[in-house]
């Protein structure tokens, strides 16, 4: 490209779903194993065989309790999260959701892909009248941990022995975001 032309727009798009074609199911899968192999695979360590993830995916779209959000860089999926609710069956916990597997493959970083997911998912549960959001994340995702802390999750606390990497305990970090204040 000659560098007179300005550079190809992007587009970005965060959406809640309830089915994966085939194409987003494969862009998923390829998006997953890459956050993986770059240490953010929400608590896989290697990139697991394809039927396996393709499973992993289906079924969490069969949960009623967990919802699925994607992220899409130029019309493919590149990034997601995960909203656990409060179990049914819990009165006490009833008012706060766990963010989970909220991840963005590293060749689609720096288009706010992270941010966009976080804003759908803390919509969602504003609209649903839940008052917090939980997350948790291990001490050696530096740039989630920035993101988390930018968007207004304060750390509640911290357990040692959260993961096992090559063999090392590492740190894992709580967050709680007060869906409420200002």
């Amino acid at each position: 490209m000659d560098a007179s032309q300005p550079a190809p727009a992007t587009s970005v798009s965060v959406e809640h779903v309830t089915e994966l074609n085939r194409l987003d199911l494969d862009d998923l899968c390829d998006a997953t194993d890459a956050a993986i192999v770059d240490g953010n695979g929400f608590g896989w360590l290697t990139p697991q065989p394809r039927d396996q993830m393709e499973r992993y995916w289906k079924g969490v779209l069969l949960v009623p309790e967990r919802l699925l959000w994607i992220g899409r860089l130029d019309g493919s999926v590149a990034a997601s999260a995960q909203l656990q609710l409060p179990p049914r069956f819990n009165e006490a916990q009833a008012h706060c959701p766990q963010l989970t597997t909220h991840f963005v493959a590293p060749w689609a970083r720096g288009h706010g892909l992270a941010a966009g997911l976080l804003e759908a998912v803390e919509e969602y549960c504003g609209q649903q009248g839940y008052t917090h959001l939980r997350l948790d994340v291990r001490c050696t995702q530096a740039r989630a941990i920035e993101v988390y802390e930018d968007h207004g999750f304060t750390r509640w606390g911290e357990l040692p022995s959260y993961a096992k990497i090559d063999g090392k305990l590492v740190t894992g970090y709580f967050y709680v975001k007060d869906l409420t204040a200002g």
